[in-house]
């Protein structure tokens, strides 16, 4: 290791104090043990000889443009990792490295009973069942009123139509969903209905394999990308009946709205993103283009688009739906749930991906339930957005809901982040490597090639550290949520989305009314492995209020 410093070209040549600075980058030394050797060295912040110097230790060289957007990032993880080694982490507590959301012991069998809705009446023509919900369809499927042909053809006429102006069909399988609508038709007239999902046209995020088709996990180098295999929750639909009619747009590796394509709007107002990174998949079922979709959530991308468009997303416990097939971006938080029109369409979807038992008891009376309400997070909502929450919670009481107010503690998060971090770097190393990173349209500070090159400097020290105090995230939350089956709250307010992301509980958003044009969402958060019940309250909101049946005025 001397030998390479003293050959150091002259451009890379620091004084003895960035020379220590840079040592103390590189091995990640505990400052305890540091102490007891030598006085720690004063803090320098890393200057951009020092980051390039880094990175060349690493075999990285990167543009002095892109250095100079690092060098903020890199700055900032420093004081991160201050904040990190300031947590008291006892030493017989485990990393997660195989995260595992607590030991809650799983019953051995689910309890699933369903409503039994009868077919609506109240359609004359095809293009009236665009935004019905996924247990009205599978009704009138079931009831053979409708064929899954007939469903296929209007979502992909609709998918044609509103892609354009929305941007979030990447591609239209429609060769494969009429074969596969054909098919459950044939199945259908001859009794073997195989359940709810049965000839319901469905949209998959773009970062599902699926065998033959184009996945191109929404970014430049990926654009040509076929494998010859399908996802298991792709597998999983198609067992159940399901047509795939669309591979739908995803925010570029699973950021945001934008992809290849372009931005992926909202159906509410075609000038506003419709968040991410499931852009595609909650725009889609909002604009009803689909019978439902699937989405993926490691950091919001599942709860903040389907607030954006209107929709009812469902982020299922860590690790309850299998990822195999997905794209990875964090291995420990990456989730895959449904975006649906209903909360019991969630419901019926959860059931299909899953192999893990999931309890569903929509008649289930709430006064069983200990339900707790977030004071504090809604306390922080102003103006029109805390008129709207305030009756949103005069609804939920009017459904029934009896519940307490309970103050939500503070969460030291943002020095745990260094986790999705390192581990998104990790998964595009090879692309940061290579160069491919710089196709992306976003090359911003805040975007993922700036991030990726950035993480290359997170210390594996911190990266582990930060798993431990993420055990202990998790064993105070549940603490904290140990007298409640519920909570309920803003979607986004406070630092509980992060905190359940980093986590691994359950969380389902419903629309809850507009601001300024735009749909709102209330939050439900459940106990791990327990999404019956948010569920079961989120449909009391549901049954309550209207604002399921509002859909966007598209044309």
């Amino acid at each position: 290791m001397g030998r390479r410093f003293r050959r150091t070209p002259p451009n890379f040549m620091m004084d003895r104090r960035q020379w220590v600075q840079l040592l103390a980058l590189l091995t990640a030394a505990d400052a305890a043990s540091c102490q007891q050797q030598a006085p720690a060295p004063e803090a320098l912040p890393i200057t951009k000889d020092i980051l390039q110097a880094s990175l060349k230790a690493m075999g990285l060289e990167f543009t002095p443009e892109q250095l100079d957007l690092m060098l903020p990032n890199v700055n900032r993880s420093l004081r991160n990792f201050e904040g990190l080694r300031k947590i008291d982490v006892p030493l017989d507590t485990e990393p997660a490295f195989h995260f595992n959301p607590g030991t809650v012991a799983l019953p051995k069998k689910a309890s699933f009973q369903p409503s039994k809705p009868k077919p609506r009446r109240d359609w004359k023509k095809i293009d009236d069942l665009a935004f019905y919900p996924l247990t009205d369809l599978a009704a009138l499927v079931k009831a053979k009123k409708v064929t899954s042909t007939d469903l296929t053809k209007l979502y992909i006429d609709r998918l044609k139509t509103f892609s354009p102006k929305l941007n979030f069909a990447v591609t239209i399988t429609s060769d494969l969903a009429l074969d596969q609508a054909r098919r459950a038709d044939t199945e259908i007239r001859r009794g073997k209905y195989k359940g709810p999902l049965h000839g319901i046209p469905w949209g998959a995020k773009d970062l599902f394999a699926t065998k033959g088709i184009p996945t191109t996990w929404g970014a430049e180098p990926f654009q040509n990308q076929v494998f010859d295999y399908d996802a298991e929750i792709v597998s999983r639909l198609h067992n159940a009946g399901a047509v795939l009619v669309a591979k739908l747009s995803m925010g570029a590796l699973a950021m945001g709205g934008l992809w290849f394509g372009g931005m992926t709007k909202t159906p509410w107002n075609m000038e506003r993103t419709s968040s991410g990174s499931s852009a595609g998949s909650a725009s889609a079922t909002a604009a009803g283009c689909v019978g439902f979709a699937i989405g993926t959530e490691t950091l919001g991308s599942i709860i903040s688009p389907s607030v954006r468009c209107g929709a009812v997303g469902l982020r299922p416990t860590y690790d309850k739906v299998s990822r195999k097939g997905a794209m990875a971006l964090s291995w420990t938080m990456d989730k895959v749930g449904p975006i649906c029109r209903g909360v019991e369409d969630c419901a019926l979807v959860l059931r299909e991906l899953t192999s893990v038992p999931f309890h569903w008891q929509p008649r289930k009376p709430l006064s069983q339930l200990r339900i707790g309400i977030l004071k504090n997070l809604f306390e922080e909502t102003k103006g029109d957005e805390g008129k709207l929450f305030a009756q949103a919670l005069a609804d939920l009481k009017r459904a029934g809901v009896k519940a307490e107010n309970v103050t939500y503690p503070e969460f030291n998060t943002s020095p745990l982040l260094a986790i999705l971090s390192a581990e998104g770097a990790t998964a595009f190393d090879d692309i940061t490597r290579d160069g491919r990173v710089g196709q992306l349209k976003d090359q911003g500070p805040g975007a993922w090639p700036n991030s990726f090159r950035s993480s290359r400097l997170i210390p594996a020290v911190e990266y582990i550290r930060a798993q431990r105090a993420r055990t202990l995230l998790q064993k105070k939350f549940e603490a904290f949520l140990s007298k409640y089956d519920v909570l309920v709250s803003p979607p986004h307010a406070g630092d509980l989305l992060t905190v359940t992301n980093l986590t691994g509980h359950p969380q389902i958003v419903v629309p809850c009314g507009f601001v300024e044009g735009l749909p709102r969402g209330l939050a439900f958060t459940g106990r791990l492995h327990d999404e019956g019940a948010p569920m079961r309250v989120a449909l009391a909101f549901e049954q309550a209020t209207n604002w399921h049946n509002q859909h966007p005025p598209l044309t």
